[in-house]
């Protein structure tokens, strides 16, 4: 991990200047993915070319917007505050108005992602900042993401990283960071709190896939990395119906995959996880 860690460090820089871009925007809403994205641009930028955004909506809580601001504190770039929630109530306020409804469930949902990516968008085009994408190879693969909204941004440094990789990611960041003197830049609550894309009360990533990220993980490995096919997992131990369920939903959600943007190319991991 520590070669992935520089390799995704060098492959970040190279990307936004060879965009022609200086600067970078995250959007930090407090999780594992956003941390490690934000710590990487700061490795590979330096802390004053990177901008964090924090956008909490309805269901936000407010021990995620004190990790992201713990986290902006302790990389040394500024993050304030841009709330999507009156930029969601005017979304819902359209939906009544024109007789749809009331805006709930999956719609309502990715709505707030949208919102959010718009801001993002829009610091873009006024400053002139590449916009950094904090998807993650697990979640794609499960199609678990928001077109045009979680799929946005010009370049994804951990694209190609599973969910329990980031995690060994965020642990060298640390790790690195302390050896060096400096504050370990991600809280230890992002290290252990469960993921939750907050979009729902009490709503919490694993179980709205269906399935835990070591199980997922460790399908998506084999079969990825090692071309194991479906008979060929079960028989080495992978629970039949989950490995139906996984590589199901990669296929049907194959679609979103194709617009992801470009990510960082890892060099070999272990893909025995």
């Amino acid at each position: 991990m520590e070669r992935t860690f520089d390799e995704i460090v060098r492959q970040t820089r190279d990307f936004v200047h060879g965009a022609g871009f200086d600067d970078v925007v995250v959007g930090l809403s407090g999780g594992i993915d956003s941390s490690v994205v934000a710590a990487l641009a700061v490795e590979a930028l330096g802390a004053s070319h990177v901008h964090g955004v924090l956008m909490p909506g309805p269901y936000s809580t407010e021990h995620s917007v004190v990790d992201a601001e713990q986290l902006a504190a302790n990389l040394g770039i500024k993050a304030p505050r841009m709330p999507i929630t009156r930029a969601y109530d005017a979304f819902v306020h359209v939906f009544a108005d024109a007789n749809q409804g009331v805006l709930t469930g999956l719609a309502a949902e990715n709505t707030q992602a949208r919102c959010r990516m718009v801001i993002l968008m829009a610091l873009s085009n006024a400053h002139r900042w590449l916009v950094l994408n904090t998807g993650n190879r697990s979640e794609a693969y499960m199609g678990y993401s928001t077109l045009y909204g979680d799929t946005a941004g010009a370049f994804a440094p951990i694209g190609g990283l599973l969910k329990t990789q980031v995690y060994m990611l965020a642990r060298v960041a640390n790790a690195r960071a302390e050896a060096a003197g400096r504050v370990a830049p991600i809280p230890a609550n992002v290290l252990t709190k469960a993921p939750s894309a907050e979009l729902a009360p009490g709503q919490v990533d694993e179980a709205s896939m269906g399935i835990d990220y070591p199980t997922l993980d460790g399908i998506l490995a084999a079969h990825l990395d090692r071309g194991l096919d479906a008979e060929t997992l079960v028989k080495a131990g992978f629970d039949a119906e989950q490995v139906s369920y996984v590589l199901g939903r990669a296929e049907a959600t194959a679609f979103k995959r194709a617009l992801e943007p470009p990510f960082a190319v890892p060099p070999a991991l272990n893909s025995k996880l």
